[in-house]
């Protein structure tokens, strides 16, 4: 079982953001806000894919389920207005 704080460790370490929340309390089951300059011009599910990459081998096994939403610098600024973040 892992903590959230764990899982953005391990993001962070293997991907420049600009921001992380990640959020989960059983250990296996997350949801997160990953925002990086690296999604420029980027598919969504380019985007996903980079994040589940940093956790390699624990997505699918440790790691039940990471519930993703990710944006642009530029896109995270519009985002989190209507977030109230």
């Amino acid at each position: 079982m892992f903590e959230a704080s764990e899982v953005k460790r391990l993001i962070e370490q293997g991907l420049p953001c600009e921001f992380v929340l990640i959020d989960g309390d059983d250990g296996v089951h997350f949801s997160g806000i990953v925002v990086s300059a690296s999604f420029e011009g980027q598919l969504k599910v380019r985007q996903h894919q980079a994040v589940y990459a940093t956790l390699g081998k624990l997505m699918g096994n440790e790691i039940h389920a990471l519930q993703l939403q990710t944006y642009t610098p530029a896109k995270w600024a519009e985002a989190r207005v209507e977030l109230g973040l």
